[in-house]
């Protein structure tokens, strides 16, 4: 398959800058996969969608304040850093601006407070930064980053939290699973009331969110490796689930790589409590081993986003939706408007 084939002109306009003041008032256009019809509704109309003995999947990474500005150290040059994965020892895996001129040996300083020297080098900006610092990192991090917001978002966010959804708790993405961003409490427990259950796993969201596809073939991509964390209580749910032939609906791509990742371990048996990493490539001709039903953003063209959820409903009725998203005027991307695929 072509790169080319999962293109789409979207208007610059559509981009959301900014989340909407109430999260959950973003529009909802849902998507039947099995033959594509379509129709118009709000985010909090979920209640609606979903049924009592559905098993809702949500990511409860949290994004740390990744994003650092600083200068080189020899020559007071600007420098940014985007933090990826935690290492160990004060290691992390980052990106960097500009690469050309941050080397092996490099020193960026932070202020007063912390320095990174450049250990190692990678392709496309990729670096791996060892830290030095006297107190403790997450503090000094949270008063010296910023959010990592995506490259297109070009507005300031004021409030911290609407880049968080509101069950984040396991520190560690540089990016928000930006699907979850629409739920408020009031909605999960109108959802709990009508006998929908929710449970969580974890995948910290890293590098391929960042990197477009830069191969012409779809199948030559290689996805970046991210870490997941499935428990027991989320195997033992969803295991009910299958049973009883219920839907198991993810929440975002990132929950639902991280199940098919799990299915694809337990090897068509019942799911088990695991955890690791996962370069999990998800794009048609794939066949789902867990999920049934998907609520997702609006992605970007030729991106691994738009293959996966192409994957779930066919790319034309992807292509059909979108073409009629970018008509209705929704909102894309990681602010923007919501579709469920079921």
């Amino acid at each position: 398959m072509n790169v080319d084939a999962y293109d789409f002109h979207l208007p610059e306009e559509l981009i959301a800058q900014t989340p909407l003041p109430d999260r959950s008032s973003s529009r909802l256009l849902t998507v039947n996969r099995q033959n594509g019809d379509m129709s118009h509704r709000h985010f909090t109309d979920i209640v609606d969608e979903l049924q009592a003995g559905d098993t809702l999947v949500l990511n409860d990474t949290r994004v740390i304040p990744a994003r650092l500005f600083g200068i080189k150290e020899d020559t007071g040059a600007k420098a940014e850093v985007l933090l990826l994965k935690d290492l160990g020892g004060d290691r992390w895996e980052a990106l960097v601006k500009p690469g050309k001129k941050l080397k092996t040996g490099a020193v960026i300083v932070f202020g007063e407070e912390l320095r990174a020297v450049v250990e190692e080098e990678e392709d496309m900006g990729g670096r791996t930064l060892r830290f030095i610092y006297k107190g403790i990192f997450q503090e000094i991090l949270d008063r010296l980053g910023t959010m990592p917001l995506p490259p297109y978002i070009k507005e300031t966010l004021d409030d911290r939290e609407r880049y968080q959804t509101v069950y984040a708790r396991h520190e560690g993405s540089a990016a928000a699973p930006t699907a979850g961003l629409h739920f408020t409490k009031e909605l999960l427990e109108q959802l709990t009331a009508k006998g929908v259950n929710i449970t969580y796993i974890t995948l910290h969201v890293g590098l391929g969110t960042f990197r477009p596809m830069s191969v012409e073939r779809v199948e030559e991509h290689v996805m970046h490796a991210e870490y997941f964390s499935f428990s027991q209580e989320t195997a033992d749910i969803l295991n009910a689930a299958m049973n009883r032939g219920s839907r198991i609906i993810a929440v975002g791509t990132t929950s639902c790589r991280t199940l098919e990742t799990v299915g694809n371990l337990c090897e068509g048996g019942p799911l088990k409590e695991c955890s690791g990493w996962t370069d999990i490539f998800i794009y048609p001709g794939y066949s789902f081993k867990v999920v049934n039903a998907l609520i997702t953003n609006f992605h970007l063209p030729k991106s691994t986003l738009v293959m996966l959820v192409s994957a779930l409903a066919g790319r034309d009725h992807i292509l059909d939706a979108y073409k009629e998203a970018i008509a209705e005027k929704y909102r894309f991307f990681s602010f923007g408007d919501a579709m469920f695929i079921y």
